[in-house]
């Protein structure tokens, strides 16, 4: 784990694709798409079963050892309206049942804007972008703010290195410039995207167990 101070806040970034704000106890993650993998397959699309499970376990596991009071997820929670097929939505119920406690609110997103606001029961506060967390301004889309520091998601980031022998390895990142930090899709069926990070930008790859910042002159190595 790495921590860091952004908009006065002391954010924890986690290997599992999140950060957390320990002073508030909240758990942020972007980028979920739920029934993202549902709606392919009503395309005809062959892909892999059991990721909304994936996503929700991951998600309660986090909530459990972190022992968050509150999670924001930054937008596309839903991926399409797709998603609101009868099996994922009991499965969102029953995640939902099990973590009652928790305070779960949705910065719409431009998914969640397709999608429409998930069901009233699964108990979702659902707001626009910026909401405020202390200093921080957390967004879906990843733009400047006046006066404020801006957490968003939407990019789906990576960086994408370049080792031995012309070897590529994609991993996902935290991305953070001046006024704009960008959190990795924290969803199990997602896609990643590579950044061109500019000099000063701060650049925390993640793979299964750490989260890494790239050392000064890394960003070299990553590629769009």
């Amino acid at each position: 784990m790495s921590t860091l101070t952004v908009g006065g806040q002391a954010i924890t970034l986690l290997p599992e694709k999140a950060a957390f704000v320990a002073e508030s106890r909240t758990l942020l993650v972007a980028d979920v798409h739920i029934g993202k993998a549902v709606t392919f397959r009503s395309f005809g699309v062959p892909v892999p079963r059991g990721t909304t499970a994936e996503t929700l376990s991951a998600l309660s596991a986090l909530a459990a050892r972190l022992d968050a009071r509150r999670i924001v997820v930054l937008g596309d929670f839903l991926h399409s309206r797709r998603s609101l097929a009868p099996a994922t939505m009991d499965a969102l119920a029953r995640w939902r049942m099990d973590h009652a406690a928790l305070d779960l609110v949705l910065v719409r997103g431009n998914h969640d804007a397709r999608a429409g606001d998930p069901p009233a029961r699964l108990g979702i506060q659902v707001v626009e972008e910026p909401l405020a967390l202390g200093d921080l301004r957390l967004c879906h889309h990843p733009r400047p703010l006046p006066g404020a520091y801006v957490l968003g998601g939407h990019l789906h980031p990576c960086v994408q290195l370049l080792g031995r022998a012309h070897d590529r390895l994609r991993l996902p990142c935290f991305w953070f410039g001046a006024t704009v930090g960008v959190l990795p899709a924290f969803g199990a069926f997602t896609g990643m995207h590579p950044i061109r990070p500019a000099p000063g930008e701060r650049v925390f790859a993640i793979t299964d167990a750490h989260v890494s910042e790239l050392p000064v002159g890394a960003e070299l190595l990553c590629a769009g």
